[in-house]
């Protein structure tokens, strides 16, 4: 089976671009999922991505009425996402509100408005199933081109910010006292993981991304507590249930986001147990 696999591999264009795709998306998911995981908003990252479907309704619905190229999904979706990501920063720190009710509210509003804009416009149910399930058979040079230019972005971002990452994700308090930029680091992380969760949904849709964005960070925790490690742990597994993903999907003929997200989950329940037997084994 191996070996039919890579023969496809060699020969099949839209195999290579969903492979190519799954790795780039990897890098990034990996760097970001990591301080997603540390920082602790993995729930602000669901509720970002489920949310932007109200941007994509609306992007959709005037682009069928006004014609005008300008009303994209994926500008839609940019922009409600750091739209409700800005949202529930700033009403977490100017309110002090718990973060899980903020969470539910901007999932609930983002869900609704995106589905009665969209089941109101005609011919709009293909572009909602690429929203909510992705399609990575399909990826194209531009996909291609957006991954390249958010791990560009989210590379740079973390070598020029990481110990200041570092700080507010492991204690926000002592970086505040330390008169760190506390809540400008806080945004532009947020924005960051805005970005990387808008290209993302693009790959492997809205409902799985999350588990390609912070399952491999998850599991890379498991084993380590250096925030560096982690990262390059999280970039390795990504990458690997990536490409595992292609392969089983191709092997059973599944869809290869699904896939990608059904091993990544088995990879993290399993993790937890391993990490417990190696804790046993070394104390024998």
């Amino acid at each position: 089976m191996a070996e039919t696999f890579f023969a496809a591999l060699a020969t099949n264009p839209f195999l290579q671009m969903a492979l190519f795709a799954g790795l780039l998306a990897s890098l990034g998911s990996g760097i970001i999922g990591s301080y997603t995981v540390v920082r602790r908003v993995v729930f602000i990252s669901g509720s970002i991505a489920h949310a932007v479907l109200g941007g994509i309704g609306i992007a959709i619905y005037l682009h069928y009425y006004t014609l005008n190229p300008i009303f994209s999904p994926l500008t839609g979706a940019i922009f409600s996402a750091f739209f409700f990501g800005f949202l529930i920063g700033w009403m977490h720190l100017k309110y002090k509100q718990r973060v899980d009710s903020v969470i539910a509210a901007v999932w609930s509003i983002g869900m609704a408005i995106g589905v009665i804009l969209i089941s109101v416009t005609p011919g709009s149910n293909a572009e909602l199933m690429n929203f909510l399930f992705g399609n990575l058979l399909w990826a194209s040079m531009r996909e291609i081109y957006l991954l390249i230019i958010l791990n560009g972005i989210i590379i740079v971002s973390s070598i020029l910010f990481h110990k200041r990452f570092l700080a507010i994700c492991f204690d926000e308090t002592n970086a505040f006292l330390q008169k760190q930029p506390v809540i400008f680091l806080y945004f532009f992380l947020l924005s960051l993981i805005c970005l990387t969760i808008v290209i993302l949904i693009q790959v492997i849709g809205a409902i799985l991304v999350i588990s390609m964005l912070c399952l491999p960070a998850a599991i890379a925790n498991i084993f380590t507590r250096s925030l560096s490690k982690m990262i390059y742990l999280a970039i390795v597994l990504s990458a690997i249930m990536a490409f595992l993903g292609t392969y089983f999907s191709y092997l059973f003929n599944w869809p290869i986001g699904a896939t990608i997200a059904l091993i990544t989950t088995c990879f993290y329940f399993l993790a937890l147990p391993l990490k417990q037997f190696m804790v046993s084994y070394s104390q024998k």
